[in-house]
Formats: structure tokens, C-alpha cells, sequence
């Protein structure tokens, strides 16, 4: 395989698996506990009862709590660990800080979840960061922007005449680190209440040309994905400049349309839109001209069937008469976690398994891959019908029914799909670590 490959440097040279390992099993850990919070959750929907035995803790906070554990702690975290990959932090005298890093950000989130459990919030969706939880977070990321530039120093005279193309990239990842070092500012502002309401009355929502902005900065982001986990195969140059000139172009597209509160029923909104749908023939391609691990095939192959069912639907839910069907009705919510549970974990797990490369196994056993896949697409078939019913009868999902049961007991068994499965995956992360440090220990 590395025979095939193309002869410049890679971003970084192969790490030991441990400082990536201790990542992984903080990423699990939070998946399982916000997977528990979603069962939670789910079964106060189907018996609204219970919220009376919870006092304060009801409904409303543990939604909050699940949404922010989701994105803070699993779909961060694996980001994380692939930054400590890109600047060599695994390697070295920065090893030692990297687990002190991972700490203080699980300590600050686990700070935060108490914190909105207790109603401390400032009120925004994904910005809910008050009181000592809103210090302490942007604390834990410049703890984690410092191990990465000590990484960075460290490597400085690792070669002593670097040629040019190590000095390129180099330039990235010090530029890299100045766009990082602006995070931790920018999220303790966003979170202040005066900086703008939580609920914007100026806004009429999502149009054409946010949704295609938003959309494009994902497809930025699988992009630039396999340069910092691989090296390219020989040949394949023009797949990769293809690709980028048609993202640089439906750039320009973007940045024609405008901002204004525009009405999704314009032929241009939506037609515009349409032009992601080049990228569902367009991202596997693009990723076959990268060597990847053996163990990560199955997880490719699921990021990349839910992100071509996420292009397609999302398209089709902005139509003129669909939108207006599904619009603030479960349908949403089913998509909503078919980008993330379905389409953004996939593609994380897929990550990590190229970090771990032999130790991947640890993702990829058959009944955990396919509770996990059975679960979210038994979610979002039950939502999209769901959605379907509430956009004839808006008082579907509220007024008590034996339909109304049935689905939401399937939704709470789709909850327990994909718990089983995190806790499988963090059982067999906690293996890794122990077996590792064992290793460690015989080895000293």
C-alpha cells in the first residue's frame, strides 16, 4: 500500500496509539452517557408521568444536557484526537500533557452538564456554556491549543534541513494554530445573552443560500479530512482538482445569492441548492485516491451512504410544499439525526479507526456496527412518518394514540440500539487502554 503512494510527506509520521487511545475512551464515555440521557428522554416521551418524579431535572434540561454532551463531548473529541495526530502531540515530551488536556475538557463539560441540569444556561441552542462552566470551557481549550503549539515547538529541529514541502506544511499548521487560537474567545463571547437574543426575531430562518453555505463548509471539511490521516495514491491528482475547483465554484455561487430572508419558494433557492447533489458520485471518488486502512472499509462506506441519503433528502425537504409539510414536525428531527448520529458518526468512527489503524478493531464488531446502523435508520424511518402524520394533523404527536405508542416505543428501542452499541465500544476501548498500558509497563 505504501508503495502506491505518492512520495511527499505525509502531515504526520505514524504515532504510538496510546495518547489516541485515551482520546477515543473519552469520546465513549460521553457517547454512552449522552446515548443514556436519549433513552431517558425517549421514555418521558412515551410516559410523560415520570417528569414528576425528577423535580426540576425534567423533559426540557435533559434535552438540553443530551444535545450538548452529543456535540461537546462525542463529536468533538474525535476532532481532538485527530489534531493531536496532524501536530505530532502523541510524540515526545508533549505526550504527557496531551491526557491532562483531555481531563480538564471533560471536566468542564461534565461541570456544564450540571450546571444546565440545574437551569444555569444562557438560553442558546449548542451555546448553553453560564456561570463557571462558561470560564472553565475555553480554559480546557487553551489548555489544548498549548499542548498543540508545544507539539509544534518540539518539532521544530526534528529535521535538521527540511525541504521545502516540510516547511509548506509547517506554514499550515502554524496557521492552523493563530484560526485555534481565536476559539476559545469566540465561544465565551457567542455565549453571553447581550450579544444577541436566543431567539431572533430578525431572522425568518434557514434559505437556499445558508443552507448551501453551511453545507459547503462540511464538504470543506471532508475535503481536507484524508490529508491529515493519509497519504494520496499515485495518479489520482485529477479526482482532487476536480473536486476542489467544483467546491471553489459553488463558493462563488454561494456568495452571489445574498443573505436576505428569502422565501425557499423561489426557483433559486432551491435549484441552487441542488448543486450539492454533484457531490454524492463526487466524495467517493474522491476518497478512493487515498490510501486508507483495511479496518476502516465498513465505516466508509456507512459515512459515505448516509451523506449521499443527507444530500438527497435534505434537498428534497427544502422543496416548495415539502418544507411547509414538515416543517417544526418530527420529520426534522429524524433528519436532523440522520446528519448526526447517522451520516457525522460514521465519518468520526471512521477517523478514529485510520488513527488507531490495528487497534481499530475496537469499532468493528458486526453486532455494534449493525445496532448502531439499524438504530438511526429505524429513527429516522419512525420520525420521517411521524413527520409525515403531523403535517395533516398537528395534534398528532401531542394528543395521546395507540400510533402515537407505538412509535415512540420504537423510538425509545432505536435509543437502546445505540446505547448497547456505545457501551460495546467503550467496554472494548477500555481494553485497548489497559492492555496498552500493560504493554508500557513491561516494556519499563
Amino acid at each position: 500500500m505504501v508503495a502506491e503512494c505518492d512520495s511527499f510527506p505525509a502531515l504526520i509520521a505514524a504515532e504510538p496509539s496510546q495518547v489516541i487511545a485515551d482520546t477515543v475512551w473519552h469520546s465513549l464515555l460521553w457517547l454512552v452517557m449522552a446515548n443514556a440521557i436519549g433513552v431517558l428522554i425517549a421514555t418521558l416521551l412515551l410516559v410523560p408521568g415520570l417528569n414528576g418524579m425528577l423535580n426540576e431535572w425534567t423533559y426540557g434540561r435533559w434535552v438540553m444536557v443530551h444535545m450538548n454532551l452529543e456535540l461537546y463531548g462525542w463529536s468533538s473529541l474525535p476532532l481532538v484526537a485527530f489534531l493531536f495526530h496532524v501536530y505530532g502531540a502523541p510524540r515526545g515530551g508533549a505526550a504527557v500533557w496531551c491526557r491532562s488536556a483531555l481531563w480538564a475538557w471533560s471536566t468542564a463539560l461534565g461541570v456544564g452538564a450540571i450546571s444546565w441540569l440545574n437551569g444555569i444556561s444562557s438560553g442558546k441552542l449548542f451555546l448553553d456554556w453560564s456561570g463557571y462552566a462558561r470560564f472553565l470551557f475555553p480554559l480546557s481549550l487553551v489548555a489544548l491549543w498549548l499542548v498543540l503549539a508545544y507539539a509544534l515547538w518540539l518539532d521544530r529541529n526534528s529535521t535538521p534541513e527540511p525541504s521545502l514541502s516540510s516547511r509548506v506544511i509547517r506554514g499550515v499548521k502554524v496557521f492552523g494554530l493563530i484560526l485555534l487560537a481565536a476559539v476559545p474567545g469566540l465561544i465565551f463571547i457567542a455565549c453571553s445573552p447581550n450579544l444577541y437574543p436566543p431567539i431572533n426575531p430578525d431572522t425568518g430562518g434557514p434559505t437556499g443560500a445558508s443552507q448551501l453555505e453551511s453545507s459547503l463548509v462540511i464538504v470543506a471539511v471532508l475535503l481536507l479530512l484524508p490529508f491529515g490521516l493519509t497519504e494520496r495514491k499515485n495518479g489520482h491528482h485529477r479526482r482532487l482538482s476536480v473536486a476542489w475547483s467544483i467546491l471553489a465554484a459553488e463558493t462563488i455561487l454561494c456568495l452571489l445569492l445574498g443573505r436576505a430572508d428569502i422565501s425557499h419558494h423561489r426557483p433559486m433557492q432551491f435549484l441552487s441548492l441542488a448543486s450539492l447533489l454533484v457531490w454524492v458520485p463526487l466524495t467517493p471518488v474522491y476518497y478512493s485516491a487515498f490510501a486508507w486502512n483495511s479496518n476502516t472499509r465498513a465505516w466508509r462506506l456507512a459515512f459515505l451512504s448516509w451523506w449521499t441519503v443527507l444530500l438527497v433528502s435534505g434537498w428534497y425537504l427544502f422543496l416548495p410544499g415539502v418544507l411547509d409539510h414538515f416543517k417544526f414536525t418530527n420529520g426534522l428531527v429524524g433528519h436532523s439525526l440522520l446528519a448526526m448520529a447517522g451520516f457525522a458518526s460514521s465519518l468520526l468512527i471512521f477517523v478514529l479507526v485510520q488513527l488507531l489503524g490495528e487497534d481499530g478493531w475496537i469499532f468493528n464488531g458486526t453486532r455494534s456496527f449493525c445496532a448502531w446502523q439499524g438504530g438511526v435508520l429505524l429513527y429516522v424511518l419512525l420520525m420521517t412518518f411521524a413527520g409525515w402524520r403531523e403535517g395533516h394533523d398537528p395534534g398528532f404527536t401531542i394528543v395521546s394514540s395507540t400510533l402515537r405508542s407505538v412509535i415512540y416505543s420504537l423510538r425509545l428501542f432505536s435509543g437502546l440500539l445505540l446505547l448497547i452499541a456505545s457501551v460495546s465500544w467503550l467496554r472494548d476501548a477500555s481494553r485497548l487502554i489497559h492492555r496498552s498500558a500493560a504493554v508500557q509497563d513491561v516494556a519499563a
